[in-house]
């Protein structure tokens, strides 16, 4: 493959290929085993069309969701599960949380709280306050006003916080570039499940690059994604099969409302999907 020029949704069904014959095989927290490989890359232009893959039906409206519940910084799954997304609920039991002292829903610091609230203290009845770093408003006010700086990035890992949460974040790090009027974004995950999770991490990273571009008056350029520990789960292979057997179609296109100027601002109205043409759904089932 070669990493310096834009690819497309062939370079993912290449890599899952890759993992599933190159591997190696083992065991993981979740007892379920992988086959793994350590470092992939994949870039994908923007301007050629939305990276949603086409292979198998992806639900966009949860991938929606789900950013726009980040960037408000919630970490309570109320709002997911308001408008029909469930795509966090297995770590959002009783059980998982009690395991954390906290009541069932109530996902701790993750990504909403690291984006929004990095670093923030305590008080004396163990909540955060609203006194840490607020990432996605310093990094847009950067692009804005310093957009050749090499310190646009955002991370979602807190090594003080990781071990406070039942899942830390996978994806933990992402830097923009500013070139020719374009915005691109780089993203690391440090752990990566090829089949179920990195296509709604793709496209999730995909549109909050659109949409940061949109507020800071830039067009888009590649969505960069890099993986640390590319994983296919043993129970995953008949999938991965079935989709790799499959013919991607074109891609879609993103419509976002050009009126909106704030990132904080977006709803879920002010964003779609046309064109998107797509084989039929594949289910397997999530490691906890």
């Amino acid at each position: 493959m070669n990493l310096n020029q834009p690819t497309n949704e062939a370079a993912y069904l290449t890599l899952l290929q890759q993992v599933l014959t190159q591997g190696s095989r083992k065991d993981d927290r979740t007892g379920t085993g992988t086959y793994s490989h350590f470092g992939a890359q994949l870039r994908f232009n923007l301007q050629d069309g939305f990276p949603l893959l086409t292979t198998k039906k992806v639900h966009f409206k949860s991938i929606v969701y789900e950013l726009l519940w980040f960037l408000s910084g919630d970490t309570h799954v109320n709002y997911l599960q308001q408008h029909g997304v469930r795509i966090w609920n297995e770590w959002a039991t009783a059980e998982q949380t009690a395991r954390f002292g906290r009541s069932e829903g109530d996902l701790g610091p993750i990504y909403g709280h690291q984006w929004r609230n990095y670093g923030a203290s305590k008080d004396e009845n163990g909540k955060y306050r609203q006194d840490g770093i607020d990432q996605i408003t310093q990094v847009i006010e950067q692009i804005k006003t310093n957009p050749n700086s090499r310190r646009l990035i955002v991370t979602g890992w807190n090594p003080a916080e990781a071990n406070q949460v039942a899942l830390p974040p996978c994806h933990t790090l992402f830097q923009f570039f500013v070139s020719d009027g374009r915005l691109s974004c780089q993203l690391y995950q440090r752990s990566a499940d090829l089949f179920l999770g990195v296509p709604f991490n793709i496209a999730s990273y995909a549109l909050l690059t659109h949409m940061v571009a949109q507020v800071t008056g830039l067009d888009v350029g590649e969505f960069i994604w890099t993986g640390g520990d590319c994983h296919i789960y043993q129970n995953h292979i008949e999938q991965v099969n079935e989709q790799c057997s499959r013919q991607p179609f074109a891609l879609p296109k993103l419509k976002l409302n050009p009126s909106i100027s704030d990132i904080f601002a977006f709803k879920f109205a002010d964003i779609s999907i046309e064109g998107y043409q797509s084989h039929a759904a594949i289910k397997a089932p999530v490691a906890v």
